[in-house]
């Protein structure tokens, strides 16, 4: 798939089945995200790749944040928050980290993240991969941050699920271009 293809047709794919992307196509997802802009070369990133059992341990870190605020947590809803990473059989979740730099603030750091996802979610779709971005409660919860190994200067942007479409993947209405661009100054 061409690169404009790629970036005019890529939905998200929130329905997603294993098997994992192979070795390889995680190699081209990674490789991607390390193309992101990144203002002055400071690699304001960094991923932890889940799969397998990984994503039941992740599972638990979940639940147990979930019990934290709400430790009467009914048995159905601990389970379901202990479910969300297996809705597909791989997730990448992108941290940012915030490093001092006179000209790179911190919200630029957080687009170079940001964009690392986006490659990485057009890379999915170039290989006829399916891949959904979340974030949530969960992606800024003190105990998940702690229970991964966060330090103070990092944030969870994105938790990548990816995987292979598990049906029809959804089409979106073409946007009407001129709703969103416009010249400057005006005529």
């Amino acid at each position: 798939m061409d690169a404009l293809t790629a970036l005019h047709e890529r939905v998200s794919v929130p329905r997603l089945t294993g098997p994992a992307p192979t070795p390889e196509q995680q190699q081209a997802l990674f490789r991607a995200a390390l193309r992101a802009p990144d203002h002055a070369y400071l690699r304001p990133w960094r991923f932890l790749v889940i799969e397998g059992e990984g994503l039941e341990a992740l599972g638990e870190v979940f639940g147990r944040a979930a019990l934290t605020d709400t430790p009467d947590l009914s048995a159905d809803t601990l389970a379901r928050y202990q479910g969300l990473p297996l809705r597909a059989p791989l997730m990448i979740v992108a941290i940012s980290r915030h490093q001092d730099h006179p000209k790179v603030p911190a919200i630029e750091q957080d687009l170079a993240c940001g964009a690392a996802v986006n490659n990485m979610l057009l890379a999915a779709h170039a290989m006829g991969l399916g891949a959904v971005w979340r974030t949530g409660v969960l992606a800024y919860h003190p105990q998940v941050h702690a229970e991964l190994g966060l330090a103070s200067n990092e944030q969870i942007l994105a938790f990548l699920y990816v995987g292979h479409p598990a049906g029809e993947r959804k089409s979106v209405p073409a946007l009407a271009v001129e709703s969103y661009f416009s010249s400057w100054p005006a005529a």
